[in-house]
């Protein structure tokens, strides 16, 4: 049987030339190479940043720079990418996710690239640079589960640069003391102006155990065993 580019044809276009002849003797040329990439189906959206410096574009949420927040703006979805518009030009690129939030941290006003950039490190850093108290509550706070409690460790060194290291020092042997170092405690001493008043405090072991206490709970401290008195 011959194949059907093959055969000779009535059409007048190919004045009964074989089509196959015809695409290779003019057609093959002309023929430009497939896009090195595959097509890739491109979605618009538009909504307006929240004072988290965040756009929602699907599920998830962006960051965009600071000075944007409360603007519309759109959104173009393109793949695994995504871009964020402002007066027609890219003001931010991120990865797409299929919810949660993609952050850059440039685009936060640089105080709050400065609070954001606190680790656990530099709180165990800068505790130590206040005083063996103020050490021994930020140590137990990063001991179990440091991010969970990243932030009133951050919010503890914080009121040094209201109250200074001395009173923040005092303030943590205070609250320590008493057996509750946490930090509403520690802010609640300093805005009292109290934290010279525990002439009582414990030694410096003493007060690293009443810190553990208060921050790991009661459960931290069962023994396994849970049978009856016989």
């Amino acid at each position: 049987m011959e194949p059907g580019g093959g055969r000779a044809t009535t059409f007048t276009g190919l004045d009964g030339g074989q089509p196959l002849r015809v695409f290779e003797a003019i057609e093959a040329d002309t023929l430009k190479p497939l896009p090195r990439h595959a097509f890739e189906l491109t979605t618009w959206s538009i909504g307006t940043v929240g004072v988290d410096t965040h756009l929602k574009v699907g599920k998830a949420l962006y960051s965009v720079p600071w000075r944007l927040i409360g603007r519309r703006l759109h959104a173009r979805t393109a793949g695994d990418i995504v871009q964020i518009f402002a007066h027609n030009e890219v003001v931010a690129t991120h990865v797409r996710r299929a919810s949660g939030r993609s952050t850059d941290f440039s685009h936060y006003p640089p105080e709050k690239v400065a609070f954001a950039m606190k680790t656990p490190t530099w709180c165990r850093h800068t505790a130590a640079q206040v005083g063996p108290a103020c050490e021994a509550v930020i140590a137990e706070f990063m001991r179990d589960n440091a991010i969970h409690h990243l932030r009133s460790a951050q919010g503890v060194l914080g009121l040094r640069d209201k109250h200074g290291c001395d009173r923040l020092e005092a303030a943590c042997a205070c609250a320590i003391a008493v057996g509750d170092p946490a930090y509403r405690t520690i802010k609640g001493i300093l805005a009292a102006g109290t934290e010279h008043d525990a002439t009582t405090a414990e030694p410096a072991t003493g007060a690293a155990a009443t810190t553990a206490a208060f921050l790991r709970g009661p459960d931290q401290f069962a023994t396994g065993d849970t049978g009856g008195v016989g």
